[in-house]
């Protein structure tokens, strides 16, 4: 029949079945043994030495130069663990109680988003796939910032309707990256009524990025965020990530200028990228990247099956 979407696939419908048993199973299991099967299987994942994992360790070895080969795996070790309890906080966020979201956020250099913020013309903020960035949306809206975001279409789309209902219910408005439309409209609407929109911005997927310097070298980053806050006005920061101890600290930059012309998006988001490389260096095991997006690894020669999970 015409517009019947695609029936979903046998692999499409375990992975949704797995991550549903997951959400189910990590809320009823105590919290400490939780952490234990996810630590376990985030060694596990990395002892498989997969493609995802071969692309983290070159991304790493972008952060953190010179290290040899056990170091490097060693630090890829780290990185998939600070992922994996990525993962285990998303699985249990929705039972948090509003206090312990807020209470596990600590920050560095607030004051310019919220002064941005508070003058009524929303925000945009430019963030890379570091540490827990779900619990930083929750505790934005928690505190009085309302988040937009958009998300891409996962598939299956139950398991991609399962994340909009997750993070809806953490009281963030999700727009969908593609099949709805322009999303830089949408977001433009959301800004303009006083919210604050968060964009994961240290890769390209609608592969009209712009090149950059990301930790010394090229690399393809999404410029919607610079374009966003040339398109409204709204003051535009860049936020890093990390995990200290129990908690998760947020690390904002100033306000980041407005460059008009041609070349204004570029200049925009090589400050962004330049906040983030500071951020990344800092804290390279909390940088979940599993993806090319260094100009080097995009060639016709770079492993295409070089992916890891999204989120």
């Amino acid at each position: 029949m015409a517009g019947r979407a695609p029936a979903a696939s046998a692999r499409d419908r375990l992975v949704d079945q797995t991550f549903a048993m997951g959400w189910a199973l990590t809320r009823h299991t105590p919290e400490p043994l939780a952490e234990q099967l996810m630590e376990r299987a985030a060694d596990r994942v990395w002892a498989r030495h997969t493609a995802g994992v071969k692309q983290l360790e070159r991304n790493l070895g972008r952060a953190v130069p010179g290290l040899r080969t056990e170091q490097g795996r060693d630090l890829s070790r780290q990185a998939m663990r600070s992922y994996f309890r990525y993962w285990h906080e998303a699985l249990r966020l929705p039972s948090w109680s509003e206090s312990r979201i807020v209470d596990t956020v600590v920050t560095a250099n607030e004051a310019p988003l919220r002064t941005g913020f508070d003058q009524g013309r929303g925000a945009i903020i430019a963030l890379p796939h570091m540490a827990n960035w779900d619990l930083a949306g929750g505790w934005a809206c928690l505190t009085g910032m309302p988040v937009s975001t958009v998300a891409e279409r996962l598939q299956p789309a139950t398991l991609y309707e399962r994340f909009v209902r997750y993070r809806e219910a953490l009281g963030m408005e999700v727009i969908a990256l593609t099949g709805s439309g322009n999303p830089l409209t949408r977001l433009r609407d959301s800004v303009r009524s006083g919210r604050l929109v968060c964009l994961l911005a240290d890769r390209d997927l609608t592969r009209s990025g712009v090149e950059v310097e990301l930790l010394g070298e090229g690399a393809m980053m999404a410029g919607g965020a610079a374009a966003l806050a040339r398109l409204t006005g709204a003051p535009l920061v860049a936020m890093t990530l990390s995990y200290r101890g129990p908690l998760l600290r947020l690390h904002f930059s100033d306000v980041i200028p407005t460059v008009s012309g041609r070349s204004g998006v570029v200049v925009m988001t090589q400050q962004i990228a330049d906040w983030f490389s500071e951020g990344i260096r800092e804290s390279p095991v909390d940088w979940h990247m599993m993806q090319p997006l260094f100009t080097a690894d995009l060639t016709p020669a770079a492993d295409p099956s070089a992916r890891g999970p999204r989120r």
